[in-house]
C-alpha cells in the first residue's frame, strides 16, 4: 500500500476519534462546596453551597438533629431544633408545625458527620411516617466550620464552657467606647466597625491551634455575627457567635461566677 494510502486511513481514523472525544459529556468543574457523600439512603443528600441556599433564602427548614446539649454549643445558623424525645409523637407534631402541615415541603437534616447515624435514623423515621420532601446534610457540622461557616452558640453553651474551657477566646465586636465602659473577664475588643481597617489583623491570635474555640459577642446577634463571618475567612475554623445582647451573656456570666464564689 502507497504511503499516501496510510496518511489516508490514518487521518480518517484520527477524524473518528476526534469525532467521538467531542461527543463526549464535558464533566462540570468540581468544587468542595458542592461535594456529598454520594449516599441516596434513607434519604437523599445536599450539599455545603445548598445549605447555605437554604439559609440564606428560606426556601427549606434545616433541622439539627443532635441532642439539645451539642445544638446549644454550636449549631448552623437558622438551623431549628426540636427538644423532644425524637420519634413520639409530640417531636412529630412539631416537625409538622416546623413545615407548616405541609410534609411535601423540604426538610434538612444535619448532625456530626459522616460518621454520625442521628440524621440517617430521623431521615428514615420521616419517610416512613410520609414526609416526601427530607434530605440530609451528611457531611454535618464538622464540613460545616471546615468550609468556614460560623456557628451559633447559644446562651446555655457559652455559659456552661465559660471559665471550664480556659483554651476558648472571647472577641467583644462592640465599639472600643462599649467596651470601655465594661465587658466579661478575658474579654478581647476586636471592633466589628473596624472590620474595613484591620482589626481582625490587629487581634489577640488564638494560639497555634487552629481548631481553638473562638466566641463572639456584641450588642447583639446581628453585630456580633457581622465579625464571625469575617473571622470565618481566616485560617481558624471553630467560629461561634452569641446571637443575643449584650447585656443578657453579661448578666448569665455575672451569675455564674457568683455563683461559684
Amino acid at each position: 500500500m502507497k504511503q499516501s494510502a496510510y496518511q489516508n486511513i490514518l487521518k480518517s481514523v484520527c477524524a473518528t476519534f476526534l469525532v467521538l472525544f467531542m461527543a463526549l459529556p464535558v464533566q462540570a468543574e468540581l468544587n468542595i462546596l458542592d461535594a456529598t457523600m454520594g449516599e441516596t439512603d434513607p434519604s437523599p443528600e445536599v450539599s455545603t453551597a445548598q445549605v447555605r441556599h437554604f439559609i440564606k433564602d428560606g426556601s427549606a427548614v434545616v433541622l439539627d438533629s443532635r441532642r439539645m446539649e451539642q445544638y446549644v454549643a454550636g449549631h448552623i445558623p437558622g438551623a431549628a431544633h426540636i427538644d423532644l424525645k425524637v420519634g413520639s409523637p409530640e417531636y412529630i407534631a412539631e416537625i409538622d408545625k416546623l413545615l407548616d402541615g405541609d410534609r411535601d415541603n423540604m426538610l434538612v437534616l444535619y448532625c456530626n458527620g459522616p460518621n454520625c447515624g442521628a440524621s440517617r435514623s430521623l431521615a428514615k423515621l420521616l419517610v416512613e411516617e410520609g414526609f416526601t420532601n427530607v434530605h440530609r446534610y451528611q457531611l454535618g457540622i464538622p464540613m460545616w466550620r471546615t468550609m468556614g461557616g460560623p456557628t451559633v452558640m447559644e446562651l446555655e453553651g457559652v455559659v456552661r464552657i465559660y471559665d471550664v474551657d480556659r483554651t476558648t477566646v472571647y472577641f467583644d465586636a462592640r465599639s472600643p467606647a462599649d467596651y470601655k465602659k465594661g465587658t466579661i473577664p478575658g474579654a478581647h475588643s476586636v471592633p466589628s466597625e473596624q472590620i474595613a481597617d484591620n482589626v481582625l489583623g490587629r487581634a489577640p491570635k488564638p494560639g497555634q491551634d487552629m481548631n481553638t474555640r473562638i466566641v463572639i459577642f456584641g450588642k447583639d446577634g446581628a453585630q456580633a455575627q457581622e465579625l464571625a463571618e469575617a473571622m470565618s475567612k481566616s485560617p481558624y475554623h471553630n467560629v461561634n457567635y452569641y446571637p443575643g445582647t449584650f447585656e443578657s451573656l453579661e448578666k448569665a456570666i455575672h451569675q455564674k461566677m457568683h455563683k461559684h464564689k
